[in-house]
């Protein structure tokens, strides 16, 4: 069965339900009225029609006509029908007539049967002796038009009920739908970078205020949490940079002035550990920049299929000079809006994560995709891969997988395309190649 994932959804079946049960138990109601009205009327007919019966001893045609011609003119029995036949089905007495003939026992008549003055009604046919049979019919109907009448009440009952139920599910469907779209623009936001971000609350309280506010209450513990540990990985960063600087400058000004092989190399190990360093910093530093989303108000239009491109144009010779092959496949048209030299970042991290983590003659393809609301980016290789077991990890701030701990690289990479990606509003996935690792990007197309 398939799940209802909206609100939408919910409601209509929730219609669908309600009209089904009101409708059946209208057609319940009517139908149980008509079977009580039916089985008052057989009673009634039944008694009547053993009063004119009479004794089984008694029951010559002219005595069963007199008893019939009496009934038809006593007040309870006056509007009762009687026909009396003979064993060839003519007519011996009584003050209707009928055009077919009757099953024995109790039946239903209609205004088909053209019986004047009836519109609906019971029948009971019963053999009276010496070959006769008794025809008695009542009408199932006090008035003309009754049983229209009685769906029109019915109709105008329930159909009211309908209406105030109709009425009140319209009210709760805008009530909950406006709660909804204030929370997803608030959610919206929130991922988007603006944690200032709330849920509007209403001032003439209630359940939903109270809700939006205890909502509102979590963000701002969320909000101080996050803005506590960035600032604590931003300070550190800062904080160290400047003396790593000076640090870097000093045994740069000590290499100048060894002597011996012995001690330049150690001093040059020294230089690429610090600058390897202060790389790994500015990384932080560049990802807490892209995750603020203060860069979104410099987005612009671009072709995405143009900028991998030129990109790939430019590390052309970077990546042959690394005894790899570089392929590139864009589509014509590919517009997004978007920060062009972060995009380009995004492109040529990942091209560098290729190259850092494949062996010698490994073929690296980049693929831009025009894919109906979206662009896809694929970058893809068939090199070692990643298990699938760790692409979480490698995503991850300083997500060194085991089998990369002796390569250069501080586990920044990924992690800032992720950022860079998200404040695009799109999507990271990481997928098995077969060999290889395929980057999959997903952004929103213009």
């Amino acid at each position: 069965m398939t799940r209802l994932r909206s609100l939408r959804a919910l409601t209509l079946a929730f219609l669908i339900a309600f009209l089904v049960a009101t409708l059946g138990t209208g057609f319940a109601i009517y139908a149980a009225t008509q079977r009580t009205i039916e089985r008052l009327v057989d009673r009634r007919i039944l008694v009547v029609s053993d009063a004119a019966a009479g004794i089984s001893g008694d029951r010559s045609p002219e005595e069963l006509v007199r008893r019939i011609n009496a009934a038809t003119h006593e007040r309870d029995t006056g509007d009762i029908g009687f026909l009396l036949l003979d064993p060839t089905g003519r007519r011996l007495g009584g003050n209707i007539a009928l055009p077919r003939r009757l099953p024995m026992g109790f039946s239903t008549v209609a205004l088909k049967d053209r019986i004047a003055g009836l519109s609906a009604g019971r029948a009971l046919v019963r053999d009276v002796g010496h070959g006769m049979t008794l025809v008695t019919i009542a009408e199932t109907e006090p008035f003309d038009d009754y049983d229209a009448a009685r769906v029109r009440i019915y109709a105008v009952g329930f159909g009211s009920i309908l209406l105030v139920v109709i009425g009140g599910l319209l009210f709760f469907v805008i009530t909950i739908g406006r709660r909804i779209r204030d929370t997803r623009r608030t959610v919206d936001a929130i991922i988007d970078g603006d944690m200032t971000r709330r849920i509007p609350v209403d001032r003439s309280g209630g359940e939903f205020a109270n809700q939006a506010m205890a909502f509102n209450r979590m963000l701002d513990r969320i909000s101080e949490l996050m803005v506590g540990i960035s600032n604590v990985s931003n300070d550190i960063a800062h904080d160290l940079r400047t003396p790593l600087a000076r640090l870097r400058s000093q045994l740069a000004l000590a290499l100048r002035r060894v002597q011996t092989d012995g001690q330049r190399d150690d001093l040059e190990t020294a230089i690429a550990m610090s600058d390897a360093l202060l790389e790994m910093f500015a990384a932080m530093l560049r990802i807490a920049e892209v995750e603020g989303g203060d860069r979104r108000a410099a987005f612009a239009p671009i072709d995405l299929g143009e900028l991998a491109a030129d990109i790939a144009t430019m590390m052309q010779p970077v990546v042959e000079d690394s005894d790899r092959t570089l392929l590139v496949e864009a589509s014509a048209h590919a517009p997004i809006v978007g920060d062009r030299q972060m995009l380009g970042q995004m492109i040529v991290n990942l091209v560098e994560n290729a190259i850092r983590h494949t062996p010698v003659g490994t073929r690296i393809a980049i693929g831009v995709e025009a894919v109906a609301d979206s662009i896809t980016v694929t970058i893809a290789d068939n090199g070692p891969g990643i298990p699938v077991e760790q692409h979480a990890l490698a995503l991850r701030r300083f997500g060194r997988l085991d089998a990369s701990r002796h390569d250069t690289g501080h586990g920044l990479g990924l992690p800032l395309v992720a950022a860079i990606v998200r404040l695009h509003r799109g999507t990271i996935a990481l997928e098995d190649a077969n060999p290889g690792l395929r980057v999959v990007l997903r952004l929103p197309r213009v």
